[in-house]
């Protein structure tokens, strides 16, 4: 019986401490499946950082191969406005050439038109000395115009032959364009009626006389009539070399350029 006792003893003391082990277990167990759900937590955790940080570093790349395309773009941006600048300012600069020339040019011009100015004015002057201080003569258009009544050179408005007075009056007309040999001289016959077959003959009549008695060169004059606006008679106009005046002008847009 002791024998039994001891055994069932030794069972019940055995079944304890099994229980006492597995309850320990049990124990440890749930203690080590709540540090692996702490672990795994944690290594979610660290996967969402990993994976955040990724895409940080993906958009930071981006990003920084953005600035580099947009320094890139800028740079060569950069390098073409200095290029357009450079070329603004050469073409300014030309234009500043080209401007400075073509005053030169119109200098040179404005100072030939007061050139032939002046030399009709100063011949004006000498024109009314030989003529008189009575003569009508004037400067028109950048030429002399000496004028006279169809009455004092033909006796009438219809005659186209030279009355005596008309004659000695071409008389001292030819002094004045042989003393202006660069002028070109115009006979201008001026009519009120419309009839310029009369007013043509007179003029004619003044050209012929000038040239085949006073020896004015035939190359020298030429003949036009024309409407006098309420006024009739004879215009000798005497006209700058407008043809060596623009020779003159050309060679010194040329000498300019």
């Amino acid at each position: 019986m002791k024998t039994k006792s001891s055994i069932i003893l030794l069972l019940v003391l055995s079944t304890g401490v099994f229980a006492q082990k597995k309850s320990e277990l049990i124990a440890e167990i749930d203690n080590l499946k709540s540090k692996i759900s702490e672990v795994e937590q944690e290594l979610a955790k660290a996967k969402r950082e990993i994976s955040s940080s990724n895409a940080k570093a993906e958009t930071l790349e981006t990003e920084n191969i953005g600035l580099r395309d947009a320094n890139t773009t800028l740079l060569g941006n950069l390098s073409n406005f200095s290029e357009l600048s450079k070329q603004n300012s050469e073409n300014v600069n030309r234009a500043m050439a080209a401007l400075a020339r073509k005053e030169k040019q119109l200098s040179g011009i404005n100072d030939m038109i007061s050139a032939n100015d002046s030399t009709a004015i100063v011949s004006l002057t000498r024109i009314k000395q030989t003529l008189g201080e009575n003569a009508n003569v004037n400067v028109a258009e950048g030429g002399i115009v000496i004028s006279n009544k169809l009455d004092d050179l033909f006796g009438s408005d219809t005659s186209t032959k030279l009355t005596e007075a008309g004659k000695a009056w071409l008389v001292n007309v030819a002094k004045v364009i042989k003393s202006n040999p660069s002028f070109r001289t115009q006979v201008e016959g001026l009519n009120i009626t419309g009839e310029f077959g009369t007013t043509f003959d007179q003029a004619a009549a003044v050209a012929k006389e000038l040239v085949g008695v006073l020896q004015i060169p035939s190359d020298q004059i030429n003949i036009s009539v024309k409407d006098g606006n309420f006024k009739e008679g004879i215009n000798i106009r005497l006209q700058p070399d407008y043809k060596g005046f623009y020779a003159k002008a050309k060679e010194s847009a040329k000498a300019a350029q």
